[in-house]
């Protein structure tokens, strides 16, 4: 297993080590080639989206990204990463890779309250530390998107296929459950291409 993390801006530290933790390999990804290597999932962390997608487009990464993950390469998205992949941002004038059937709402709670924590459930599990630092949130899914978590009726965790976003940051809290949620998805995705092989 070898899952690549975007590494422009953000918690892309945090991630490498909860992969480290799962007993998972990963590597950093700053550049075109790093798209290239082999791997068997992305992970786009946090960051400003907005800031993060320029450097997307400024290294020509944006075609390569969309590619792989249309053609399947499980990915996961906290935070900005979210806004990234959302189909629609309803309170910006731009959307950016637009890979995933959902409108996410940028800085939804409010850029005052900077960042909080709370608890919930994310799939089955129940107790799973968020963590949110000026976060967005989704205000529609399309019918094939799997909501995985809501807090205060708004969605904060969604699946659509090989896709997976959360408005929070689980890299920032001691729980692995997210990060083997994804993990679990990155090898069904390893032994579907074995399959087809």
């Amino acid at each position: 297993m070898h899952i690549g993390i975007l590494a422009l801006q953000g918690a892309f530290i945090e991630h490498a080590q909860k992969l480290k933790d799962l007993g998972v390999d990963s590597f950093e990804i700053r550049k075109l080639d790093g798209l290239k290597q082999p791997m068997d999932g992305l992970i786009i962390p946090g960051g400003e989206s907005t800031t993060m997608y320029k450097l997307l487009v400024e290294l020509n990464m944006v075609d390569t990204i969309k590619q792989l993950i249309q053609n399947g390469l499980p990915v996961f998205g906290t935070c900005a990463g979210l806004i990234l992949l959302a189909n629609d941002v309803e309170n910006y004038k731009q959307s950016f890779l637009q890979t995933m059937n959902i409108t996410a709402r940028k800085n939804a709670y409010g850029r005052q309250l900077g960042s909080f924590r709370s608890t919930g459930q994310f799939d089955q599990a129940d107790n799973i530390p968020f963590v949110f630092i000026r976060a967005p949130y989704i205000t529609q899914v399309g019918p094939e998107v799997e909501v995985l978590s809501n807090l205060d009726d708004h969605i904060i965790a969604a699946r659509q296929g090989n896709q997976l976003v959360t408005a929070f940051h689980p890299e920032l809290t001691s729980d692995h459950i997210i990060h083997q949620y994804f993990v679990n998805m990155c090898e069904d995705y390893k032994k579907g291409i074995k399959k087809a092989e």
